[in-house]
């Protein structure tokens, strides 16, 4: 004989279904949720890392900034100690130059020529002094122009003036000192 079930079993197995899609949509928004969560706390730890490793970059790059001024400094101390070095150097090898400037005007300096005052720029040296003639001034021009360690004598002035009994002239010369490069470069 055929059962016959008299229980409402459809609404039974509905409210079952029900209860069944309840849950599942539960899950699902629970899951959601800590999908959500999860996606946010990993976002927040890579910008904190982000973060980090930028202030990291920061600091690295102050620190730089501060050698690289540092070494700017360094640079601009070495270049100075190296001008001075130059300077030295020069005056170094331009001490005999004096020397040999001295010991030409007496040596080319004619009899009756008496220097009164000596200047050097550089090169060019100006010579003041008192001759008991003009011919005497033009006979230190051809001497100083037939020097090895001076040459281009200029002539700026030439006065004759009587004082007393005696003419002189008055005269004031300029001419170039001769620089001769050392060949041994390296004797001191």
């Amino acid at each position: 004989m055929p059962s016959i079930n008299l229980l409402p079993w459809r609404e039974a197995e509905r409210k079952k279904r029900q209860r069944d899609f309840g849950i599942a949509a539960a899950g699902a928004v629970v899951a959601a949720i800590a999908v959500v969560i999860a996606t946010m706390f990993a976002y927040s730890q890579m910008i904190s890392n982000q973060q980090s490793r930028n202030e990291r970059l920061t600091n690295e790059i102050v620190e730089l900034e501060k050698s690289i001024t540092e070494i700017d400094g360094l640079e601009r101390q070495k270049e100075r100690l190296l001008a001075r070095m130059e300077i030295i150097e020069q005056l170094q090898k331009s001490r005999p130059e004096i020397v040999h400037l001295f010991d030409e005007l007496a040596r080319q300096l004619p009899d009756g020529v008496y220097l009164t005052g000596v200047k050097q720029t550089g090169a060019r040296v100006e010579i003041r002094g008192v001759a008991q003639s003009s011919t005497r001034v033009s006979a230190l021009m051809r001497q100083v122009d037939a020097s090895e360690w001076l040459m281009d004598p200029e002539v700026e002035r030439v006065e004759t003036t009587q004082s007393g009994n005696s003419r002189h002239a008055e005269f004031v010369v300029y001419i170039k000192q001769v620089r001769k490069e050392d060949d041994t470069d390296g004797a001191l």
